[in-house]
């Protein structure tokens, strides 16, 4: 039975970009970290949203990401 869940992760984009861009916001795009730690969490989740194109490239380069494409 894992075998089965696993095989439906990958790498593809998501289905519904705009339902995933309301959960999400775009409020991290630009933000700064009062620590170091919180800037690596803000960092890995940005670099996702843009990896999944979730996020516009002006959203991206707002937060100094490079985005797909």
């Amino acid at each position: 039975m894992p075998v089965l869940f696993l095989a439906g992760c990958g790498t593809s984009a998501p289905a519904n970009v705009s339902g995933l861009r309301a959960v999400a916001g775009t409020d991290l795009a630009g933000a700064r970290g009062a620590t170091a730690a919180d800037q690596r969490r803000i960092d890995r989740t940005v670099v996702g949203l843009c990896a999944a194109s979730v996020w516009t490239k002006g959203e991206c380069l707002k937060h100094g990401e490079r985005p797909n494409g």
